[in-house]
């Protein structure tokens, strides 16, 4: 009985942590791969990754859910402390921890609708920036000629601001940047529409519009992407989307909100009989104000006119003084040249009883006399000078060696000394020898 009851013993099954965790994964994927689990959000972090890791709990347990980046950015609704949600997706097993967690794909609130939720989440966040500020809007061209209309080229939206436009103020210039308004990319592609008028240069002013419909058919013109790239055009940007009673984020952000797309055509530029009627108020003010000024000048002038008795007198008394002015500095003029004439005629007094010409008379013959003796003076030393000089240049003459080369001498210079014995000029050597006119080479041969 022992041996049969070891026969039958069940083989024992051994698994690593990996193998097992392994098993545990593909168990729960399996049977849980599209779930909806329902709870309050807890303990949200956003890592650097993207990734948004929370717990969600209810009053006796809690599960660990990771939000991915790819995900994450597509969510209307993003995690928040304390929000009661239902949460879609499926349950994994995190192997490095050993942790299920519930792999998340949708995230919608409790109770407030998802999509309501999520725009007063975009709202407040986007106003906390400061995209909804009145400082930041630009105002609108007067009349502008070039106008870009970004809004599904199907419909009566279209047709209605083309007919608007053209009836108030025909000749515009206009271009349709053709999207889809509603439905899966139309948010991009309305996105795109803005872009390309805020960056091409084109557009004066920049009008994106649909007609009316639900929460979910205007939700494009509520995506984040959309508000951004209003928020950053430098063109204008008039948002026309649903009816008077829709709001829209693109509405807070844009410069100018219009009730209906036709509205905003009408808003966009003025007609005809409103700029006729704008000139005539400004040509009634012009000749309101032409009048009071002729008015006021004209009581100036009378006032000038009533005075003109005391500005005479005045004018009088000015004038008597300037006369009074003047014949004092004539006065004072002949008073001047008086007295400099009586200086000038003393001055020529005592210049005459020193006339300087005889003064100059006897120095020139003083001069002359100077002049005369030192002339005698220098003939007599270079006579004598020449007395002296002559005895010593004869002399000079008769010891010159030039003067004696000239009675037949000769001057015999070897290496540039004078040859004085035979010793100075061995054999072979080359001499010179200077002669009256000229010098001669020579080699000493004996």
């Amino acid at each position: 009985m022992e041996q049969i009851a070891l026969e039958w013993a069940p083989r024992r099954r051994e698994y690593t942590v990996s193998e097992l965790a392994g098993q545990i994964r593909a168990l729960l994927g399996g049977e849980f791969t599209d779930i909806f689990v329902s709870g309050e959000i807890s303990g949200v972090k956003l890592a650097a990754s993207g990734h948004y890791y929370f717990t969600l709990k209810d009053e006796s347990s809690q599960l660990k859910c990771v939000c991915y980046k790819m995900t994450a950015r597509y969510l209307r609704f993003k995690p928040q402390d304390g929000a009661a949600v239902i949460a879609r997706g499926r349950v994994d097993m995190y192997d490095a921890r050993g942790e299920l967690q519930l792999l998340i794909e949708s995230l919608e609130p409790q109770g407030l609708g998802a999509l309501q939720h999520a725009f007063e989440q975009l709202k407040k966040r986007l106003a906390m920036e400061g995209l909804f500020d009145a400082e930041r809007k630009k105002p609108l061209p007067a009349l502008p000629e070039r106008i870009g209309i970004v809004t599904s080229p199907k419909g009566a939206v279209i047709q209605d601001m083309l007919n608007v436009l053209e009836r108030r103020c025909p000749g515009r210039h206009i271009r349709l940047f053709p999207t889809p308004v509603q439905g899966e990319g139309a948010a991009e592609q309305i996105a795109e529409g803005i872009g390309y008028f805020a960056t091409s240069g084109w557009a004066e002013v920049i009008i994106v519009a649909r007609g009316g419909g639900s929460m979910e058919d205007l939700w494009a013109f509520n995506e984040e992407i959309v508000a951004r790239v209003i928020a950053a055009s430098e063109i204008p940007v008039i948002s026309a989307v649903g009816h008077e009673t829709d709001f829209t984020i693109a509405d807070f952000v844009a410069d100018l909100r219009a009730p209906t797309p036709s509205a905003a055509a009408e808003m966009v530029i003025a007609t005809r009989q409103s700029l006729a009627d704008s000139l005539e108020v400004s040509e009634h003010k012009l000749r309101q104000s032409i009048r009071l000024t002729m008015a006021m000048a004209h009581r100036h002038l009378h006032r000038v006119t009533v005075d003109s008795t005391r500005l005479r007198s005045m004018i009088g008394r000015r004038t008597q003084r300037v006369d009074e002015l003047e014949y004092r500095i004539r006065d004072a003029i002949r008073a001047a040249l008086l007295q400099r004439t009586r200086a000038l005629d003393t001055a020529a007094a005592r210049l005459a009883r020193k006339d300087v010409r005889l003064r100059f008379a006897e120095a020139r013959r003083k001069a002359g006399t100077l002049d005369q003796a030192l002339r005698q003076l220098m003939q007599l030393q270079l006579r004598d000078a020449r007395a002296a000089l002559t005895p010593v240049t004869a002399k000079l003459e008769q010891l010159s060696p030039l003067t004696i080369l000239e009675r037949g001498y000769a001057i015999v210079e070897r290496d540039g000394k004078i040859v004085k014995s035979t010793e100075d000029a061995p054999v072979d050597s080359t001499v010179r020898v200077r002669v009256a006119k000229g010098e001669l080479k020579a080699k000493i041969v004996n």
